[in-house]
């Protein structure tokens, strides 16, 4: 048999991901992924993580996957593909069903049911569910059990997320992947695979909130006792830093884009007063002295803005200040000078940067937090597909999988489109 290949594509505003990881053993006699290519390509036709010309969008995801196989020297026929965007939205539903056998034994299938009604939520027109997360189940009113089957009780209840996204957004990512021939695994919501690749299970029962910053969106989602408590895309990004240094400046954006590379941090106080920055070295077509000081205090205010919508989020929730596991922050933006003390100030949390853990590797674009979702969705493709040592999330996603893969309108979708 050939080795077993886990392809992961997140196509961003800024630039198009793609992972490669197969299975090796570990050294405690179990197996676990090892990444053998890591590749990024700056997109075109993607805006706002939708896709906003499919013939660009096409070109970016080609040149990204024939770097991938260069690279690995390996054919890939087939990805897990990350989805984003301000359209993805999750509700709360509950599923309840009467379990059917006289001796009250609570099977895979009487789950799988539970399941299947808590999909049958009221769907905005023209939204389609992406995922159904399974939180807890309650037998007979007794309430949190994490896994019933085995249990005995006649009233079997099951909480979920649902999470769904606009139809023809969906419909557009995939005609864009199938364009390049690739065929689709599943689609994955990005935030849920970037926490495969950055959160441990520990930090997920205590409590903790993984914050991706990317271009134009930020997004996050909060897990408590294991589960995803909730899931939010904020339409602000460390573009808008960009495009703030671009105006204060008066300057273009290719030239503030190399001032944030460069020189930008969120913490004014540590600049020094004197430091300046020569715009000419930085592409600028006249040779312009701007203080550094005034660049950080750009930046801080939007990052600032950042971490308030964040915070935002999680009063909702009533978490604000209040997760025991803190805040992971990962992807592009997280990389910007001062970043984590603007989050820890801001959040009253503790913060940490976020790059890939369980997995090994010899590139070193494996531990760069932009690459973090990619190398999510190779291991959500491994905990679905590999995970034959049957832990709880493979168990639980494998089924929904199954459950997906005969009922989803999105395996239908997906065949309807394919060229």
């Amino acid at each position: 048999m050939s080795e077993e290949i886990f392809t992961g594509l997140d196509v961003g505003t800024h630039a198009v991901r793609v992972a490669v990881g197969k299975l090796v053993p570990s050294a405690d006699g179990g197996e676990q992924i090892h990444m053998i290519g890591a590749v990024e390509v700056a997109s075109a036709g993607v805006s706002k993580g939708t896709i906003t010309n499919l013939e660009d969008a096409v070109s970016s995801i080609s040149r990204a996957l024939e770097q991938a196989e260069r690279i690995t020297g390996l054919p890939l026929s087939k990805a897990w593909v990350g989805i984003n965007g301000n359209h993805i939205i999750s509700q709360e539903s509950r599923g309840v069903i009467g379990v059917g056998r006289s001796d009250g034994e609570i099977r895979d299938d009487d789950v799988e049911r539970a399941i299947e009604a808590a999909r049958t939520v009221a769907t905005p027109t023209n939204y389609e569910i992406i995922h159904v997360i399974p939180k807890s189940f309650t037998v007979d009113g007794q309430r949190g059990i994490k896994d019933p089957v085995g249990m005995n009780g006649i009233r079997l209840e099951v909480d979920a997320i649902i999470i769904q996204g606009l139809g023809s957004q969906i419909k557009n990512l995939t005609k864009s992947v199938y364009r390049t021939g690739l065929d689709i695994e599943d689609l994955v919501f990005s935030i849920l695979a970037t926490s495969e690749a950055v959160v441990s299970d520990r930090q997920k029962e205590l409590g903790v909130c993984v914050v991706n910053i990317g271009a134009s969106t930020t997004n996050m989602v909060v897990y408590e006792e294991g589960d995803a408590l909730h899931t939010s895309v904020l339409p602000i990004g460390s573009d808008h830093i960009t495009s703030d240094i671009a105006i204060g400046l008066r300057t273009s954006i290719d030239v503030a884009e190399q001032v944030k590379l460069h020189h930008a941090t969120a913490l004014p106080s540590e600049v020094a007063k004197k430091e300046e920055i020569h715009l000419g070295e930085l592409g600028a077509p006249e040779d312009e002295v701007v203080g550094r000081r005034f660049v950080a205090d750009i930046t801080e205010a939007r990052v600032q803005e950042i971490f308030e919508h964040v915070d935002r989020e999680l009063q909702k929730i009533d978490r604000s200040g209040m997760l025991p596991a803190g805040v992971v922050l990962t992807g592009g933006g997280s990389k910007l000078a001062g970043m984590l003390e603007a989050a820890k100030t801001t959040l009253r949390l503790p913060v940490s940067l976020g790059t890939p853990i369980g997995i090994t590797s010899v590139i070193d674009r494996a531990n760069d937090p932009s690459m973090s979702t990619a190398i999510g969705l190779v291991l959500w493709g491994y905990h679905i597909r590999g995970s034959s040592n049957g832990n709880k999330f493979g168990d639980l996603f494998g089924k929904l999988g199954d459950m997906d893969k005969i009922s989803s309108g999105l395996k239908k979708l997906f065949k309807s489109i394919k060229p």
